[in-house]
């Protein structure tokens, strides 16, 4: 990491800590060149970082200043709602009618699950994907079967190391996407008929594989800023057979809830004393705004109970659909069930991937992509602080694409996907993420595409939307 680049991470983690709080002064370049002993451009630069992340502000002939957060003045969602009973899933024919209203190019994408194409460098991987093509050895089409190519697991576990963690190149299955490996995590797991639980709001693809599976679902209440309330999981561990748990703790979907460090560890040993897996959708932590990533599970699973599900297709290589599962004591089960189903992943795939991670710069690639989304969500903020109604209530990620609202009165969210499709906007309404289609008058927005007018004019559509259901 460069001079300014550390001290803009020092800087950014006083802010985030409370130790710089909102219109501080930041101490003068001049001040900074003594104390750190670097030089007035190395300072300059670090503060126009600062800048571009929207922590500070320069005011003339006074210096730089710490921005108050965008969005301060909105409160977050109350998503108090009680432990129900386990759900027999009827889910996919909803989630189906709700996506293929979304695949239209043309269509604003506040309700897609995806950023955008350009902000990765599918180039650079094209030219490795040829070369990986060129070269392929005939004999990986059989040395590359599950649990996968070799190197492309050496340098994942390379990774795992960096994030704290090892884990061996043996536990981790190469995969087509999450979703997949989310699939034959279940299937080692469960037999159908079996109890799962869910975080709630939650993805609602894990509620598709569940369904798909015969299972029932118990969901746990989630909070956008603290996660899956480990309360309330422990009651559930008590009095139902739950098989396993299926949670994203980083930057989760829908609500960008980030489990903090603590509250990580002691989830893990919860799930400890009553044996239960965790089957971890973790394919956001990659994109965390804060200086230093997210505490990884697996640094702290301790007996191979967690099953750490990821993929390249958020932080890297979105099309190419490949995934893996650090699967703990489960990799043989894990590794049986990819034989079992669809075999084996496409082999020059992953071999032009881990030619990327070995020589390809993806740190330097992650740091731009995360620049770029900080900077679209404090604009999308921003543009919903203006244009949206009085009572909206918004949660601030840290990292990922996308903020969970809840809107005020009783509107109704799929009333609003209806008639915002209409004018060619979509949105994500907040019964898509319920096994039970609770939160109505909440949606999911995406900000993982650059802003510009189209999409400010959709919100303000958006806004218009909504005060016409206030007033009818």
């Amino acid at each position: 990491m460069s001079l300014y680049q550390d001290l803009a991470d020092r800087t950014a983690r006083l802010i985030a800590d409370g130790v710089l709080r909102p219109g501080d002064r930041l101490p003068s370049i001049r001040q900074t060149c003594r104390s750190n002993a670097i030089s007035p451009v190395t300072v300059t630069q670090a503060y126009q970082l600062l800048e571009q992340r929207g922590l500070i502000e320069a005011r003339p002939k006074s210096g730089y200043f710490v921005r108050a957060r965008l969005g301060s003045s909105l409160p977050e969602p109350d998503m108090t709602h009680p432990v129900g009973g386990s759900t027999a899933l009827q889910v996919s024919d909803f989630i189906f009618q709700i996506l293929d209203s979304v695949r239209d190019p043309a269509v604003v994408p506040l309700g897609s699950s995806f950023p955008s194409p350009h902000l990765f460098p599918l180039d650079k991987l094209g030219r490795f994907l040829a070369s990986a093509a060129r070269r392929l050895d005939p004999l990986a089409t059989v040395t590359d079967l599950p649990p996968g190519n070799e190197a492309l697991r050496r340098q994942l576990a390379l990774r795992y190391l960096a994030h704290g963690a090892s884990v061996s190149p043996q536990e981790i299955i190469v995969t087509s996407g999450a979703l997949e490996g989310i699939n034959l995590c279940l299937q080692a797991l469960t037999q159908p008929g079996d109890l799962i639980a869910v975080e709630s709001p939650t993805f609602y693809a894990g509620l598709q594989a569940s369904e798909r599976l015969g299972l029932r679902v118990i969901e746990i209440p989630s909070h956008p800023r603290e996660g899956v309330n480990l309360a309330a999981l422990a009651d559930t561990l008590r009095h139902h057979p739950v098989k396993a748990c299926l949670f994203m703790l980083n930057f989760a979907n829908p609500t960008g809830s980030r489990v903090s460090d603590d509250n990580k560890r002691a989830l893990i040993e919860l799930l400890h004393t009553h044996q239960v897996p965790l089957i971890e959708d973790d394919v956001y932590a990659e994109l965390h705004f804060d200086a230093s990533a997210p505490l990884c599970s697996k640094a702290v699973d301790h007996d191979g109970l967690v099953l750490h599900v990821s993929s390249f297709s958020k932080c890297l290589a979105p099309g190419y659909r490949l995934g893996w599962v650090a699967a703990g004591r489960y990799a043989q089960a894990v590794q049986r069930q990819k034989y079992a189903t669809s075999l084996a992943t496409t082999v020059p795939v992953q071999i032009a991937v881990a030619e990327y991670l070995k020589h390809g710069g993806f740190d330097l690639h992650l740091r731009r992509l995360r620049q770029h989304l900080a900077t679209q969500e404090r604009q999308l903020v921003a543009d919903i602080e203006a244009l949206f109604p009085a009572g909206t209530r918004l949660a601030r990620p840290g990292g990922g694409y996308f903020v969970w609202l809840e809107l005020p009165g009783h509107v109704d969210t799929l009333r609003l996907h209806e008639d915002a499709l209409a004018r060619r906007i979509s949105i994500a309404p907040g019964p898509l993420f319920s096994a039970k289609r609770e939160f109505s008058h909440y949606l999911r927005l995406n900000f993982g595409h650059p802003a510009n007018a189209q999409q400010r004019d959709a919100l303000a559509t958006l806004g218009d939307l909504i005060r016409e259901q206030l007033t009818s």
